[in-house]
């Protein structure tokens, strides 16, 4: 604060010696090399590219792990595809950063990893299933239905495809209505979660997927044909993503590129403290801790919602450091946020890498907690102490970490970065 007003005096005191002369006053100049400036624009964008084509490439391992299901449904082919899936999360969720602050991310997010879901409107769920209260199409169940009615809108779901599964997302105006994207596969994958805060994952069968006499589940070949449906849209979607950040394209990124520079700057921090404040210590952590609610989890069939947080947080360190380590072992560095903020205040740097590498540590602790047997949805449990404690750990420091994130935009003249809060109070 005192910073800002000295620096608002000196801007006064310069404008009264303009008025006693005849020199037209020049305009503040940016508190950056402009120059240096696009270069870490421009490589923001060489990040976004990398970590959308490591996420398709992911993406495609999935789909064809999943042929292979689907040609042999076994243990092992289930195993293999879980796996995939697993896999595929790791580069998708540090892209996740780019998706606040730029429009073609944001709208297009929704097909791709929209959460929570009501299962029932695309599979059989157990009797005891809590559907959303209010939602249409809470036992819809897709694959058991050739035909739906939701008030007096009917839908033909006799052809299984990616555009009928994307006009059904968020059908009867219920957000959790999702019939696409990672969330629907990994369902379609695990299966419900039935163990409530206690240990264990989905378990569907690998005969779900079967059809000949060992078949369960029952509509298996609809079953097959929305699982590579969905497999097939997601692939879609993200060539699209890629797409959006080639270079010397008419593209998002030309758009971007082109726009003046400070608002890159700002799409960059807006990005990375949205994510780190409204959306991972909010949405993804403090939602599900408040409510002690596994339906809640990011990842809930799956038990893997550990690695999706702290995969976020790799995210967000990776705009400010410029750097994206691929999925290949190899590491893309460049022009960074942290070259500019170093330039001009270096202990505000220094102070947010810190608290990028405490965030870090603190999101690393869930990932223990789950390599020794006790998974995010055991975390949340009502009465475990221990639990909550490092849950809120992990949210102190996002929340101490987007403090350092509108520091270093006010280093860089970027007043009010105003990061989402999803309406939550920290």
């Amino acid at each position: 604060m005192l910073t800002r007003v000295a620096a608002g005096g000196l801007l006064l005191s310069s404008l009264w010696i303009a008025g006693c002369s005849d020199d037209t006053p020049a305009a503040p100049s940016a508190p950056y090399d402009e120059a240096q400036a696009r270069q870490v624009v421009n490589h923001y964008g060489e990040l976004a590219l990398a970590a959308y084509s490591d996420a398709l490439a992911e993406a495609q391992q999935l789909q064809v792990a999943i042929e292979a299901l689907l040609a042999a449904p076994s243990n092992d082919t289930l195993s293999a595809a879980r796996e995939a899936w697993r896999a595929a999360r790791v580069p998708y969720m540090q892209t996740e950063v780019f998706r606040f602050g730029n429009r073609v991310v944001d709208e297009w997010e929704g097909q791709v990893n929209a959460w929570p879901l009501d299962e029932g409107l695309i599979d059989y769920v157990d009797d005891s299933y809590q559907a959303v209260m209010g939602n249409p199409g809470a036992r819809a169940n897709i694959i058991a239905s050739e035909s739906l009615t939701i008030g007096e809108e009917a839908r033909d779901l006799s052809n299984l495809d990616g555009e009928l599964l994307a006009s059904l997302n968020e059908l009867g105006g219920s957000e959790v209505n999702v019939a696409t994207g990672y969330h629907a596969i990994e369902f379609l994958l695990w299966g419900q979660d039935l163990n409530g805060t206690d240990a264990g994952a989905g378990e569907r069968p690998a005969t779900d997927f079967a059809t000949d006499a060992s078949a369960t589940g029952g509509h298996n070949e609809r079953r097959r044909d929305y699982l590579r449906a969905v497999t097939d849209l997601l692939i879609q979607d993200l060539e699209f993503m890629v797409a959006q950040w080639q270079p010397d394209a008419e593209n998002y990124r030309a758009e971007l590129e082109a726009d003046a520079v400070k608002n890159g700057l700002r799409k960059m921090l807006f990005g990375m403290g949205s994510l780190s404040l409204g959306e991972l210590a909010g949405e993804r952590m403090k939602v599900a801790l408040a409510a002690h609610s596994p339906e809640d989890e990011h990842d809930c069939f799956s038990d893997n919602t550990h690695f999706s947080h702290f995969y976020n947080g790799k995210g967000i360190r990776n705009v400010y450091l410029g750097e994206y380590r691929r999925v290949n072992g190899e590491t893309l560095s460049g022009p960074s946020l942290s070259d500019l903020v170093a330039a001009n205040d270096a202990a505000v740097d220094s102070q947010l890498k810190q608290e990028l590498a405490a965030s870090e540590a603190a999101l690393q602790g869930l990932v223990d907690n789950a390599a020794n047997g006790l998974h995010f949805d055991q975390l949340i449990a009502p009465g475990n102490a221990a639990g909550a404690a490092v849950i809120n750990g992990a949210i102190e420091a996002l929340v101490v970490q987007t403090g350092g994130i509108e520091k270093a935009a006010l280093v860089l003249d970027i007043q009010a970065l105003n990061p989402d809060t999803a309406d939550h109070q920290f």
